[in-house]
């Protein structure tokens, strides 16, 4: 009993945890299931949370902390993008931007302003161009862009990343004979007649990108800090970044060092390349500040759909006679996640096609053997059109599919036509993953896709564009409940990535990382989900964006 009583003394008599500052007045969801709610927030000068509870409660324990007033707002815990490419929105903002264009005649248009600020014989970049948007619907030609452009390279990305455009200007630049019958390892040449047509698959566009001078590393570093920017306008806190160069870490590094990484990058090394033996040499990488990481690899099985790149099963029902493309061999797949597991990195694998996630779900078998009932993590990026006996294989597994919702009614438009009907009961599935038991990480893949995340809880939870349409949702049987898209980007993003001790929820020992919204995506309509503002965006207690004032 004495003992007793001194324990208790000791522990009445212990100093609360520090709190610099008390965050009220705000809804707070923590998606911590034994405290979901809360008015108020507390966290320390080093940005971990140590308390969450009534207004009134925290400010008298607190009384000496600085005090925040949130107005009424709701708070969420800091969105988490599980798949998307911070360099390549970094570079698609220094580009032209094709995105939405409606014909190749916008297309045209909008190159001719870019190129009027830039100097003579620069070669003209852009992205986000899409076939599937005009009213020819075919793949464009280099002839297309020839008479606005006869002398200066023109180079353009498709929206998917996995096709790009060239004009003859760029082909000449090439170096070699692109005409004939022959194709590159997991790519395809476009060709009419046998003379290459100006577009090109998957591995093809490497023939192109070879011969494009890079960008200075000045460009690069301003090109960074834009993208940086407008993923904390858009209320992002964390990324999961996937085919990340050894180049493109040591940018990210210095911006980390100089304390001007404005989110969480957890990095995914560019295949069986440079960083990847870099990590098995020196171990997973992790930068002090806990902004910066990099411990798995982003792999490639097929291409994507809108190119008819992704591996399918049977013939592309628009296309007979092709099944898309292998991106990588399952050979040499399975010979670089043997590399990781030696390793001991998580990998991450692109597949989008029923065939090309068969093959990812063979390979990850094969090479996890009894590991597969670990807790290993591995994951499969996109994971679009599924075989329906396979997705019962992802829990099996213990695979984490990574998928994004806005490819969803992005592709809706023209999926059937790709795959027909039957296929599409596999295909953007989420409740099928979710009753099989598969853990699903949400995320956009931008600049594929916007950046903005609202855009992903809306698609999540309508299957429908910003209009409304379909009514009642496209294939509406598979839509998330709002709080499985909200959890899809907090929760389980951030246990896709090894850090759900640290982030995606809000609690006491977790990290101040939170957005603050005029609106709750809980409860408001669907549609109002993407008219919600950002008020500000925090990451480690310390606000990243403020909302301007009016």
């Amino acid at each position: 009993m004495k003992n007793a009583l001194i324990i208790l003394l000791v522990f009445a008599l212990a100093p609360l945890a520090h709190a610099a500052t008390v965050l009220s007045n705000a809804h707070i969801h923590t998606l911590d299931p034994q405290q979901p709610n809360a008015t108020a927030m507390a966290w320390d000068d080093d940005g971990e949370i140590v308390a969450l509870g009534e207004a009134s409660a925290l400010l008298a324990r607190y009384p000496e902390a600085q005090r925040i007033d949130a107005g009424g707002a709701v708070l969420v815990p800091g969105l988490i993008d599980a798949h998307a490419h911070l360099m390549g929105l970094a570079m698609a903002l220094s580009g032209v931007d094709l995105v939405g264009a409606s014909s190749k005649a916008e297309v045209v248009q909008r190159l001719q302003r870019f190129a009027a600020d830039l100097p003579p014989g620069e070669w003209l970049r852009g992205r986000g161009w899409d076939q599937n948007r005009w009213p020819d619907t075919a793949f464009p030609t280099a002839a297309d862009l020839d008479a606005a452009f006869p002398e200066r390279p023109v180079w353009l990305e498709r929206v998917d990343g996995h096709a790009g455009w060239a004009n003859s200007a760029a082909m000449r630049a090439v170096g070699r004979d692109l005409d004939g019958d022959w194709q590159p390892d997991g790519g395809r040449i476009e060709r009419v007649d046998g003379k290459a047509s100006g577009v090109f698959v998957d591995g093809a566009a490497v023939l192109v990108d070879a011969v494009v001078p890079p960008p200075s590393d000045a460009l690069r570093a301003r090109a960074l800090e834009a993208a940086l920017a407008l993923a904390a306008r858009n209320g992002l806190t964390g990324l999961h970044d996937m085919g990340v160069s050894l180049a493109d870490l040591a940018l990210y590094r210095r911006f980390a060092d100089a304390g001007k990484l404005s989110l969480r990058v957890t990095a995914y090394a560019d295949g069986d390349a440079a960083a990847l033996a870099a990590l098995c040499a020196m171990g997973p990488y992790r930068h002090a500040s806990g902004r910066l990481g990099m411990a798995g690899v982003k792999l490639y099985a097929d291409g994507a759909l809108g190119s008819r790149g992704a591996a399918l099963l049977a013939d592309y029902s628009d296309d007979p006679h092709n099944r898309g493309l292998l991106v990588t061999e399952p050979e040499a797949l399975q010979t670089a996640m043997v590399k990781a597991r030696e390793c001991g990195l998580q990998v991450a694998t692109h597949a989008i096609g029923d065939r090309g996630n068969r093959i990812v779900l063979d390979a990850y078998q094969a090479v996890l053997g009894d590991a597969a009932a670990s807790n290993h993590r591995w994951r499969i990026e996109h994971a679009q059109i599924v075989a329906p006996g396979d997705i019962a294989r992802f829990k099996t597994l213990n695979v984490i599919a990574s998928m994004q919702p806005t490819h969803a009614t992005s592709d809706m438009p023209w999926a059937e036509a790709r795959v027909g009907a039957e296929r599409l009961f596999g295909a953007y599935a989420w409740q099928r993953f979710i009753a099989a038991g598969v853990r699903l990480a949400l995320g956009s893949d931008f600049p594929v896709e916007q950046v903005d995340p609202r855009l992903g809880l809306y698609a999540a939870v309508s299957r429908q564009d910003r209009d409304g349409q379909p009514t009642g949702g496209w294939l509406p049987g598979q839509r998330l409940s709002a709080g499985e898209a909200l959890r899809g980007f907090t929760r389980d993003a951030a246990y896709a990535g090894f850090a759900e001790n640290t982030v995606g929820t809000l609690k006491p020992g977790y990290r101040a990382d939170f957005v603050l919204l005029d609106g709750d995506p809980l409860s408001v309509a669907p549609r109002a989900v993407v008219d919600l503002k950002v008020r500000s965006t925090w990451v480690d207690g310390e606000a990243v964006y403020r909302i301007p004032a009016r």
